[in-house]
């Protein structure tokens, strides 16, 4: 599989990670294939998050490793806080204590990497650099990144935190796409012309951060799966006859349309079906030609200026 850096760290990861939100219903023994599976296709980073299955889902992924005996620096783990019950939180103390859960749940001394969850209005950056200062120095942290983050939010943390953020963590699928759509449409008047992000794409470019691309097989705002979805049957016949082409799986194609840009993103897909998972990974050396990502882009109802 192949591995790209994440930011400007010389963190090594796979393009394709394995997002744990729905590990809170497995079993440790199913928990363990799924590692199995993903480890044997060549991911090695595993996204979580604090509230994912409030903790439960930090618990079964440690469980898993420890049962199948799989050592800690095999591991790329990832988790990210800020998301409280009813509000966000990027308080000193929240942070400090969301990470040190995390750690206990997981069950190590340290993550690889920590994302601020969902932007907080009421944010300090000073708070968030104390919080960041310490969990470095602590060698509970070793990289940092935010998610869902616009760029002018961000250059606004950069204020006070000193460390490299070398990751964003956004939704993308072929089926919500205004990160492209407002690049595209530039000067025009129609609805793809707005941008809702302060350009977050070009700006993750220009600064060497990662783009993790979640709900790879979303559209809208969790409203289902594109895939096999008869409400999109032009985009459906598209993928299967370029997968057909390649001799993949459409999930698989899904995934190679974003790692296709050149921003060089890392996609994180949260099947915990260990086939699915298996067939996607197929996608992290697949190369769409540039007719092919724009023939998936229209068909998925874009129109070109």
């Amino acid at each position: 599989m192949k591995k790209i850096p994440l930011g400007n760290s010389a963190l090594a990861a796979s393009n394709i990670a394995l997002g744990c939100m729905r590990l809170a219903n497995k079993s440790t023994d199913e928990a363990v294939t799924l590692l199995h599976t993903a480890l044997d296709a060549g991911i090695d980073f595993f996204d979580h998050a604090d509230i994912y299955g409030a903790g439960r889902s930090e618990e079964v992924f440690a469980a898993a490793v420890h049962q199948a005996g799989i050592a800690r620096d095999r591991l790329l783990i990832q988790s990210k806080c800020g998301i409280r019950q009813g509000y966000f939180d990027f308080s000193r103390q929240h942070i400090i204590r969301s990470v040190e859960g995390s750690l206990k749940r997981l069950n190590t001394d340290y993550l690889d990497t920590l994302l601020l969850h969902r932007p907080d209005a009421l944010v300090e950056p000073d708070e968030v650099a104390q919080a960041f200062d310490e969990l470095e120095t602590s060698g509970k942290v070793r990289h940092f990144g935010v998610s869902n983050q616009h760029p002018l939010q961000i250059a606004l943390l950069k204020t006070a935190v000193r460390q490299p953020l070398i990751a964003n963590q956004l939704q993308l699928s072929i089926m919500h796409t205004p990160m492209i759509d407002a690049g595209l449409n530039v000067n025009m008047t129609n609805a793809a012309s707005i941008d809702h992000d302060g350009a977050v794409l070009e700006y993750s470019r220009l600064n060497n951060m990662t783009i993790q691309a979640w709900s790879p097989f979303q559209y809208g705002f969790f409203d289902g799966v594109f895939l096999d979805n008869p409400r999109f049957p032009l985009l459906n016949d598209t993928l299967e006859r370029i997968a057909e082409r390649y001799d993949v799986s459409t999930a698989a194609i899904a995934v190679a349309w974003i790692l296709r840009h050149p921003a060089s993103m890392q996609v994180v897909v949260g099947s915990m079906n260990p086939g699915r998972i298996a067939a996607m990974a197929a996608a992290s050396e697949l190369r769409l030609a540039r007719e092919e990502w724009y023939e998936i882009y229209r068909a998925a109802g874009n129109t070109l200026p």
